[in-house]
């Protein structure tokens, strides 16, 4: 799972059957302290967000495929969630890969 911010929509004149009546939308990964974060990428949206809103998203194919309820699906990430607020703790510390 991914949080991100959705910074833009795609739109489209013709799509692929799995995206019928959804949404694309341009999110940026956040990223923490110091760490870099992951560029722009494309996600399906099965939650209503919009631009500025920041969304957890499942950016796993099989799993995208699952809460799409469709095992065919050509489809690699899902928005599957608005986030009203983070909390992080003073305590947290990243783990050193």
């Amino acid at each position: 799972m991914i949080l991100a911010k959705v910074v833009g929509t795609v739109v489209t004149t013709i799509s692929h059957a799995d995206y019928k009546n959804r949404r694309l939308l341009v999110v940026q990964p956040l990223a923490y302290g110091d760490e870099e974060p992951e560029g722009d990428f494309i996600a399906l949206d099965a939650s209503q967000a919009g631009i500025g809103d920041t969304v957890l998203i499942n950016r796993e194919g099989n799993g995208a495929r699952q809460v799409l309820k469709n095992p065919d699906a050509c489809v690699m990430s899902v928005i599957v969630g608005i986030v009203d607020s983070v909390f992080l703790s003073d305590e947290f510390v990243p783990r050193q890969p």
